[in-house]
């Protein structure tokens, strides 16, 4: 990967010429597509792409032309069409250098399975994404973030300090100039506040395929009930609990052998990937929300 690699990524009423208007653009600047997907929504009238180029080689350590590549989309952006029927005319569009990683800061309660898991990825080189910091409301898992040499925050809570404590996580997003914050299990319900300060930029892991189980011992619940299917979904944090738009889901059949204590640590591992896929997806800029849905390009 080299500063001349780019990402753009545009949500836009749809219509026809937008693919060419990128397309042609990109040419007339002396770039070339490496990747390129992209998806029209009937349901909302939306257009939504991702595209992966590559600038042309200059003089000095900065990329050619990504100021003047910054300014031709801008214009083009400002030149799409008004959406038909009144529909949203909202015009959404990102460009980034591709060796500028993004930076994490994970928080987590006393279950550690997917801390682990991101931590291990990252130092493995699986992980497109840097943790930065690691936050917990309890000390416990300080020695796994300190066997990774990644920085540990022990921030108490309870109901009379929550905007305290929130407001000094909103401090090291600052001071570890951090792009995402994920919750590897945290098991607190962030204020709406936090959650529109960082609206589109908190990812959370949900137990369990089946919400109806929910609180204390939801694997329990599940073996009581019979299921036949265990998962987990990642998902963008809103003040709705757990109703954020899904990024990603994973699942796995169980049958009646299954213990409370097997269909548990099923559930931690489907956890761990489906966390690790979707904080991945984000890194490279593929998911576009998409109202109360997303847009992943895989």
């Amino acid at each position: 990967m080299n500063d001349r690699e780019f990402v753009l990524t545009l949500s836009c009423p749809d219509g026809r010429g937008i693919v060419a208007a990128v397309a042609n653009l990109l040419a007339a600047h002396g770039c070339t597509i490496t990747e390129s997907q992209q998806f029209g929504d009937p349901y909302t009238g939306r257009f939504f792409l991702r595209t992966q180029f590559e600038a042309e080689a200059g003089e000095g350590s900065a990329p050619v032309g990504e100021d003047r590549l910054r300014e031709a989309f801008a214009e083009m952006a400002a030149g799409l069409p008004a959406p038909a029927g009144g529909g949203d005319p909202t015009v959404e569009w990102r460009l980034w250098n591709r060796t500028r990683r993004p930076r994490m800061l994970v928080m987590v309660s006393k279950f550690g399975h997917c801390l682990n898991d991101l931590l291990y990825r990252g130092r493995s080189g699986l992980l497109e994404a840097d943790i930065a910091a690691v936050v917990s409301n309890h000390p416990d898992l300080g020695f796994l973030a300190d066997s990774y040499g990644v920085d540990f925050h022990h921030l108490p809570l309870s109901p009379e300090t929550k905007g305290e404590q929130e407001q000094r996580v909103l401090e090291l997003v600052d001071a570890y100039d951090v792009d995402l914050v994920v919750l590897a299990r945290y098991m607190q319900v962030l204020s709406e506040e936090l959650c529109t300060k960082m609206s589109g930029r908190i990812i959370n892991i949900h137990h369990s395929f089946l919400p109806s189980f929910k609180g204390a011992r939801p694997y329990h619940q599940a073996h009581a009930r019979g299921v036949k299917l265990v998962g987990a979904t990642a998902h963008y944090v809103t003040a709705d609990l757990d109703e954020g738009p899904i990024i990603e889901q994973e699942v796995a059949r169980v049958d009646h052998t299954h213990s409370p204590e097997q269909l548990t640590a099923l559930g931690r591992d489907l956890e761990s990937v489906a966390l690790a896929r979707a904080v991945n997806w984000h890194a490279q800029r593929r998911v576009l929300l998409n109202g109360s849905k997303t847009v992943v390009f895989r």
